[in-house]
């Protein structure tokens, strides 16, 4: 069943945020782009990103912001996988 989900718009703003910043992670910045993919489309997240933001949310290596996109990505996914 695919998710109708789209990111809301204090997310976006914090992926693009995130992803104009030179210290933000790689991580970070792929979960951002992922984010923003999602914000005006059908786009779901795809296996890959799930695992990434599962990741990340299981670690205490990432921070509040990287956490919060993880959180956003995940909630986007096929929940039938």
């Amino acid at each position: 069943m695919p998710n109708k989900k789209k990111s809301s718009r204090s997310i976006a703003k914090l992926a693009s945020k995130t992803l104009r910043s030179n210290s933000s992670s790689k991580a970070a910045k792929s979960l951002a782009a992922s984010t923003l993919s999602q914000s005006k489309s059908k786009n779901q997240t795809g296996k890959k990103m799930e695992t990434l933001a599962s990741t990340v949310l299981k670690s205490s290596k990432f921070g509040k912001t990287t956490k919060k996109l993880a959180g956003s990505v995940l909630s986007q996914s096929n929940k039938n996988r």
